[in-house]
């Protein structure tokens, strides 16, 4: 226990949390083009006027606004496929340093888009603003699971989901009027990214590079010790070294997956349908339509100040993470139920659906599973982004009842079809899967132990008594393999295997 006290070092937590503030980016450009909304609007109304001379159509405003809020997901795609070139091409901290320079030109095209009188340069700015954010969804997660002690992995892997939600708080608080959502700085807050990327580049010079990275990757031992050992803050670290090299030597002989082969293979078909609808049940329950247009919603509702509801749906979301209209009453309704919802999903769809995907697939597999879910919670978010002001319009109040199907289906799908990963190894889930097929050779291991068919773990007993009897009966031609020795099973076998059918 004193060991496992004395892993968690300062150095230790200051590199944790370097790494944790492009979660909090993720979840500040998320959350940050929620407060000025109608800002924006009468931005792209103005900029419409000064070149066409005429006001912007209520339709095409809001086809812009939309385009403004999904193209984030479209960049986050693009880098969430993109995550294992970059962190295996530059190195895990190498990278994080890297992608900073996109939130810094991300940011500038939205602070300067009023100098410029131009509304495609916040169009432009979200683009490469969720670029960023789609690398770190998978570095951070990436470069804290490899420099952690391995008893607490699990808790400090948190640290991602709880970075995200306070990112969103913190666009939340300073999107307020008094702060910077004024129709004056509004652009100020777009452009605000910029402050915690160079905060970032300046720390991570002092972290390490991940050990597992240097070891495995670049094949650096001693570079690798000295990493470990300055995080842990003792000398004794050859036991984590030798897991790191088991893994290794695990790692080079799995062939790796291509994600072309990930959906040919048969065996990897049902992990793979679980983490793809796991991924939607994440962004289809319409958690997003909350941050994104929480503001709208509130204020649709008949409440006088909903950017305070909306920081209050922030700070319900944090706290949650950290434990894992003309009726006056409707209008604080709303505002519970939406806190209740945040609540709820913050204690299931919202982090569950990164870990198990780790977990459902092995060593070689992995890395392309991670990119297919990553891609569909991305283009899922994409088209929530772009079609919920639409559906408002459609459908008023009445939309989240959409949302409130797909739920129910999802909630179906989990109970059914999803299964409980606490507490097994990577082989255990495996043969989980491989339950459904008919018994044959390639299963036989699995199901002797349930329900005893015949097969070549049960004909051991009877093959060795064969044996002792094959004085009295002539050599067998039974073309099953023996269970062992050089003598060749005798007849009576074959009985014996068919009674057991």
């Amino acid at each position: 226990m004193e060991g496992e006290k004395k892993q968690v070092t300062c150095y230790l937590l200051f590199s944790l949390s370097t790494a944790a503030i492009g979660s909090l980016q993720f979840g500040f450009n998320t959350g940050v083009i929620n407060a000025p909304e109608q800002k924006l609007r009468a931005f792209f109304n103005n900029t419409w006027m000064e070149r066409y001379g005429e006001p912007i159509k209520p339709g095409v405003c809001t086809i812009v606004w939309s385009f403004a809020v999904a193209i984030f997901s479209v960049g986050g795609m693009v880098g969430s496929f993109s995550v294992g070139v970059v962190a295996n091409t530059f190195g895990r901290r190498k990278s994080m340093f890297l992608v900073n320079l996109l939130a810094v030109i991300g940011g500038s095209l939205m602070g300067l888009c009023t100098l410029c009188s131009s509304f495609e340069m916040v169009i432009a700015g979200r683009l490469v603003i969720g670029l960023f954010c789609g690398l770190f969804t998978g570095l951070t997660p990436m470069y804290i699971g490899e420099i952690s002690p391995t008893p607490l992995r699990g808790a400090f892997g948190t640290l991602h989901q709880l970075g995200v939600v306070l990112g969103i708080l913190i666009a939340q608080i300073f999107g307020l009027e008094a702060i910077l959502g004024s129709y004056k700085l509004w652009p100020v807050l777009l452009a605000l990214t910029i402050l915690p990327a160079i905060v970032q580049c300046v720390l991570l010079p002092f972290c390490p590079e991940s050990p597992r990275f240097l070891l495995i990757n670049l094949n650096q031992e001693e570079q690798a010790r000295k990493s470990l050992v300055r995080l842990r803050g003792y000398e004794d670290v050859g036991k984590e070294m030798q897991e790191m090299k088991e893994e290794s030597a695990k790692t080079q002989m799995e062939k790796k997956v291509t994600i072309p082969e990930l959906f040919r293979i048969a065996a990897y078909r049902q992990p793979l349908l679980i983490a793809i609808m796991l991924q939607l049940s994440q962004q289809l329950s319409g958690i997003n339509a909350v941050f994104y247009y929480s503001t709208g919603i509130f204020e649709s509702a008949g409440v006088t100040q909903p950017i305070y509801a909306t920081i209050g749906a922030g700070v319900v979301n944090t706290v949650f993470t950290v434990v894992s209209k003309d009726i006056e009453a409707f209008r604080y309704l709303s505002i519970a139920a939406i806190f209740a919802f945040v609540a709820m999903f913050e204690m299931g769809p919202g982090p569950i659906p990164w870990f198990i995907v780790a977990e459902l697939f092995s060593q070689g597999p992995r890395p392309a599973a991670m990119a297919v879910a990553g891609c569909s919670n991305w283009t899922a978010n994409f088209l929530v982004g772009i079609s919920f002001p639409k559906l408002v319009e459609l459908c008023g109040p009445y939309v989240f009842i959409i949302f409130t199907i797909f739920l129910i289906l999802f909630f179906i799908f989990t109970y059914l079809r999803v299964p409980e990963t606490k507490g097994k190894t990577f082989e255990e889930i495996a043969q989980g899967f491989s339950k459904a097929p008919a018994l044959t050779t390639d299963s036989t291991a699995e199901s002797g132990r349930v329900a005893l068919p015949a097969s070549l773990v049960k004909e051991k007993v009877p093959l060795v008594e064969a044996s002792n009897m094959s004085s009295d009966q002539g050599p067998s031609s039974s073309e099953q393999p023996t269970a062992g020795g050089e003598e060749k099973p005798s007849l009576p076998t074959q009985p014996l295997v068919e009674s057991s059918k």
